[in-house]
């Protein structure tokens, strides 16, 4: 192949760069660096291409070779084995079985009582027979679900339950980050594993029992808060009796049960916070409120989003045991919600499609509302479940 001489002009641009001596394929040869890459002067198709020494059309960037031809050496196909994932699970099983040992209760436990049970959801498309089981039962189509929004209780109940679910989310879900960043900023060791115990203890006192301490409090004769009221010279208020006040009994009688458990997640984010941004701040000359509001907040941004968009796929959800407990009569216009109708039409008259519509009816509202919050939190924060 022959080697055209570079033009003078184009010469004359070259001479500022001092040629190195290269390995190139099998064969040493001058190459002249430029800052500017141009296109590769060997095509990538081919697989064994001879690079011969000439200049781009505009004289600059890229690699020129003079006097010699250079060789690229063909590309050997790697001897190694490809191995399949299957290989690669199987030797991490063997290597940490006790691991997977561990996971085996939890698995188990979510596919005999969540995953098995969704097989039987179809229930809710059929008129149920004992006799005849859920797969013999004659089909009815959406017979159920029209049963239910015709109902005249409909909007009430989604109301209730919305209502709640809101009140619930609004008040109680920054409670616990603003609890977190204040027992991150205690000093005392002693004093922070106090308030860490106080805070975290009412967690474990079981619904019920939650449920009768909140009615012996609130007790009309003989409660706490209405023995307060009495002493400052005012009358006694039936709180569980009144409508407009069960949401809010409801709502901050679970803060004050869960607050302390959620805050450890938030503490434990605060935890992995790098301890040189505290020092550059301190540098900085920030206040104690300016590092919160620079470093601490910044840094459970991902944490936060993650149990807000989990807390708003629960919102047609909300437990049923409590609202349940705390229901009576007085205040059922506001405490009667999805749940507690389904408990009472569907389960006590042995209405079984029926509670099963209403309860399929409620997984798919929780599912678009998380599908929905995800995709918002993706794109306004970077952060989301997937």
């Amino acid at each position: 192949m022959c080697v055209r001489k570079p033009k003078r002009k184009y010469v004359q641009r070259l001479e500022r760069w001092t040629p190195e001596k290269r390995e190139i394929g099998c064969k040493t040869t001058e190459v002249y660096l430029f800052k500017r890459p141009f296109d590769p002067l060997c095509s990538s198709k081919k697989e064994n291409a001879v690079i011969s020494s000439r200049i781009h059309a505009d004289g600059i960037g890229g690699i020129i070779i003079l006097n010699k031809q250079a060789a690229i050496p063909m590309k050997r196909k790697s001897s190694t084995r490809k191995v399949s994932y299957w290989q690669i699970a199987g030797k991490s099983m063997k290597k940490h079985w006790q691991l997977y040992l561990l996971v085996i209760p939890p698995l188990l436990f979510f596919l005999i009582f969540k995953y098995y049970p969704m097989f039987n959801a179809v229930l809710a498309f059929k008129d149920y027979n004992v006799i005849k089981g859920i797969w013999g039962s004659p089909w009815v189509g959406f017979k159920h679900f029209e049963l239910f929004f015709k109902n005249p209780l409909f909007w009430t109940l989604l109301k209730n339950t919305l209502l709640l679910s809101g009140y619930l989310i609004l008040a109680g879900f920054p409670i616990p980050i603003i609890l977190a960043l204040m027992i991150n900023e205690l000093r005392g060791k002693r004093f922070k594993k106090f308030v860490q115990m106080v805070t975290f203890a009412p967690y474990f006192i079981s619904t019920v029992v939650m449920v009768s301490i909140v009615m012996l409090f609130l007790s009309p004769r003989l409660g706490f808060a209405n023995v307060v009221l009495n002493y400052f010279g005012l009358e006694s208020v039936n709180f569980l009796g009144d409508p407009g006040m069960f949401r809010s009994i409801y709502v901050w009688s679970d803060i004050w049960q869960t607050a302390g458990y959620s805050a450890v997640i938030y503490l434990a984010a605060l935890a992995g916070i790098d301890p040189t941004l505290y020092e550059a701040a301190k540098v900085d000359g920030a206040s104690r409120f300016q590092k919160i509001w620079h470093v601490d907040l910044p840094g459970i941004i991902p944490t936060i989003v993650i149990i807000l968009i989990l807390n708003v796929g629960n919102v047609m959800a909300i437990g049923f045991e409590k609202v349940y407990l705390l229901q009576n009569p007085l205040n059922q216009v506001n405490s009667e919600i999805i749940a507690t109708y389904v408990y009472r039409i569907g389960l006590l008259n042995a209405n079984y499609s029926f509670a099963t519509a209403v309860g399929l009816f409620n997984s798919v509202i929780n599912l678009i509302l998380l599908l929905t919050v995800n995709g918002l939190a993706k794109r306004l924060t970077n952060n989301s479940i997937w």
